[in-house]
């Protein structure tokens, strides 16, 4: 099989002999051509042109952003030519779309289990979000938000300018360094699905599959039933019913709340004080009175005002 094997470099838990291992072991049993990724969005282009260079099979070596743009290049596979299928071996910190499909977190065991799946032939189509506004349209593997995480993800981007990891450590550090400077105390976003709306959210996530994100090896999970083979599902953060005292510390301290029972084994329930959840929906709409930070798979989009949400099923094959 004539595989294209895409790697980040700068994978964040791999390093240049690990890479060497794993790029040996699939040359054991693949026609393989490798190449590194060299600029934001160089995975996008490669995984576009797969299918015109004769490649049955994409794989990839990275955390959630390659995985992102190998996705986003593989569903721009020119109309006639037939897209290849994908696989997907963990580089980076969280590697939750990678993780939610069963895959084992570490890169040499990952790399064993595709190529048994791969031998085997064995395969899943799976479904994917598509995001639609004035400045976007792309696909997302598992989750996109608007408020609190992007602004996250966005501090976590900006200290690896500086020369930070982007660890699990990292993230812990400015979740709490935004949860405490108030970030999430504006109620600006609405969310409308076919059922009717929802206004004065302060944080909204839509997610294709189960966890949102994990914190090390926990899963958080607001939305537990979303599943590739089902419609996008969508968690805002709203006022309590009954708030006493000081406003912002009773926001502050239910939303600690709410978080901690992402937590639980069971996810958080689907109804609650102070939050709203839908499930298996074809498509939705976010909006904000104001621009708001917005990501995708962990990658900041910058701000934005409005956003189109759209389940696309059986969309992307993949063995694993």
């Amino acid at each position: 099989m004539r595989s294209l094997f895409i790697m980040n470099p700068q994978a964040t838990t791999t390093t240049s002999r690990t890479r060497e291992v794993i790029l040996g072991a699939l040359t054991e049993e693949l026609d393989v051509t490798a190449v590194e990724t060299a600029y934001r969005n160089h995975a996008r282009e490669l995984a576009r042109g797969a299918a015109a260079e004769g490649y049955e099979l994409v794989l990839s070596l990275g955390g959630d952003g390659t995985v992102n743009e190998v996705v986003n290049g593989l569903l721009s596979t020119p109309e006639g030519l037939t897209r290849p299928g994908y696989a997907v071996i963990p580089g980076g910190s969280a590697n939750v779309f990678i993780r939610s499909l069963g895959v084992p977190g570490d890169p040499v065991d990952a790399t064993g289990a595709v190529l048994k799946a791969i031998k085997a032939d064995r395969w899943r189509d799976i479904g994917l979000g598509r995001i639609t506004s004035d400045q976007d349209d792309r696909y997302f593997t598992f989750c996109a938000g608007f408020g609190w995480d992007a602004d996250v993800v966005h501090q976590v981007e900006l200290e690896r300018e500086v020369g930070r990891k982007a660890t699990p450590a990292l993230y812990a550090e400015a979740a709490a360094k935004l949860f405490f400077q108030g970030d999430l105390r504006d109620p600006s976003l609405s969310v409308a699905t076919h059922g009717g709306s929802l206004d004065d959210a302060y944080f909204a996530l839509v997610t294709n599959t189960t966890p949102w994100t994990y914190a090390g090896a926990f899963p958080l999970q607001p939305t537990p039933d979303s599943r590739f083979e089902l419609g996008l599902d969508a968690f805002a953060l709203t006022k309590p019913s009954h708030p006493l005292g000081d406003v912002a510390v009773v926001q502050d301290m239910h939303t600690g709340w709410v978080l901690s029972q992402m937590f639980l084994p069971k996810g958080l329930p689907a109804r609650g004080d102070g939050y709203a959840t839908w499930h298996d929906q074809p498509s939705l709409r976010i909006s904000s009175t104001h621009p708001r930070a917005f990501q995708i798979d962990g990658e900041y989009l910058g701000e934005r005002e409005e956003v189109n949400f759209q389940s696309v099923p059986k969309a992307l094959r993949i063995f694993c």
